[in-house]
C-alpha cells in the first residue's frame, strides 16, 4: 500500500485496548484539523487494556490507516499467545498470558477478519520523492524490538531491507527519532501505555512536509488514565499494567536494553527535528 503525504500526518502506535487513550488521540487529530486519511497507526490495536473489542471497533470505524502488529497477527488466527517476543518465563511473558487471554476472548470474528486483512507494510511517499516504510517492528520480523539505543548499523540494515529512505515503526513502546546517516528512523511511541518515564502521558508524532524537508515532532498526550486503569481493574487484568497507567513505570524492564533501563522514570521531553 502506498500513501502520498500531502499535508500534516498524525502517527501513533499501540492503542493496546486502551479505549480512553485511543479516543483522546483521535480527538487530538480532529483538534489539529488532521483528517482520518492522514492518520496512521503502527499496530497493536489490541493488547494490555480492558476494552479490546470496543477499541478495535473504534479504530475500525475511524477510517485511519493501520499496520498489522504482532498482536493482530496472533489474534487474527486465535493463536495461543501474543507473539510479542518476550523470553519465556520473564515477567512480561507471565503478565502477557492474562491480558492476551482477555483480549482473545473479547475480539469478534469480524474483528479477526479485519486484522487478517491489515497490511504488514505501507510506503509513505513524500513530496520530495523520498519514501518511508511504515512497519510494526523490524523489516523482516514483526515483533523485533528496536530502540533509541540500537546501533546505527542495525537500523541502517533494517532500513536498507525496506528499499526506502527511512522507517516509521512501533512495537517497542518508547518514542524516539533518529537520523541514521541520511535516513530516518521514527518511533511515535504508544498511546495505550506510558513511556516508562514516570508520567502518565502517552505519545504520538506529527509529520509535516515543507520546502525544507519533513518536519518531525514527537508530542505528549494527556488523557483520562484513571478511567482506563479502573476499567482494567474491573476486568481483573494484571495490576502491574493497570498501575503503570498512573505511575508511568512499566511493571517489568525485561525487554529493555541497558541504556533504556538507565532512563526509567526520567520524564521525556517533546522532540522536533527536520529531515
Amino acid at each position: 500500500m502506498r500513501i502520498a503525504l500531502d499535508g500534516p500526518m498524525l502517527v501513533f502506535g499501540g492503542p493496546y485496548s486502551n479505549l480512553q487513550a485511543t479516543q483522546a488521540v483521535l480527538a487530538e487529530a480532529a483538534r489539529r484539523g488532521i483528517p482520518p486519511a492522514n492518520i496512521l497507526c503502527t499496530g497493536d490495536v489490541v493488547a494490555y487494556g480492558a476494552d479490546a473489542a470496543a477499541c478495535c471497533d473504534l479504530v475500525m470505524g475511524s477510517g485511519i490507516f493501520v499496520i498489522a502488529g504482532n498482536c493482530e497477527e496472533q489474534l487474527a488466527e486465535a493463536a495461543g499467545d501474543c507473539g510479542c517476543g518476550f523470553e519465556e518465563g520473564t515477567a512480561c511473558d507471565l503478565l502477557s498470558r492474562s491480558w492476551y487471554a482477555h483480549a482473545n476472548a473479547e475480539v469478534t470474528p469480524a474483528q479477526r477478519d479485519w486484522m487478517r486483512a491489515l497490511p504488514k507494510r505501507i510506503v509513505l511517499a513524500l513530496p520530495d520523492g523520498r519514501r518511508l516504510a511504515v512497519l510494526h517492528g523490524g523489516a523482516s520480523e514483526t515483533s523485533r524490538f528496536l530502540f533509541a539505543s540500537t546501533p546505527d548499523s542495525v537500523l541502517a540494515e533494517e532500513i536498507a531491507a525496506t528499499g526506502c529512505d527511512g522507517v516509521i515503526a512501533g512495537h517497542c513502546g518508547l518514542p524516539f527519532a533518529r537520523r541514521v546517516g541520511d535516513a530516518l528512523w521514527l518511533n511515535a511511541g504508544a498511546v495505550g501505555m506510558p513511556a516508562d518515564d514516570g508520567t502518565p502521558r502517552v505519545w504520538f508524532a506529527v509529520l509535516t512536509p515543507g520546502p525544507d524537508g519533513l518536519g518531525v515532532e514527537i508530542l505528549p498526550l494527556d488523557y483520562d488514565h484513571a478511567a482506563a486503569a479502573a476499567a482494567m481493574r474491573a476486568a481483573r487484568l494484571p495490576e502491574g499494567y493497570a498501575a503503570a497507567l498512573s505511575s508511568g513505570i512499566w511493571p517489568s524492564a525485561d525487554v529493555l536494553p541497558a541504556a533504556e533501563r538507565a532512563r526509567r522514570g526520567q520524564a521525556l521531553a517533546p522532540v522536533a527535528l527536520m529531515w
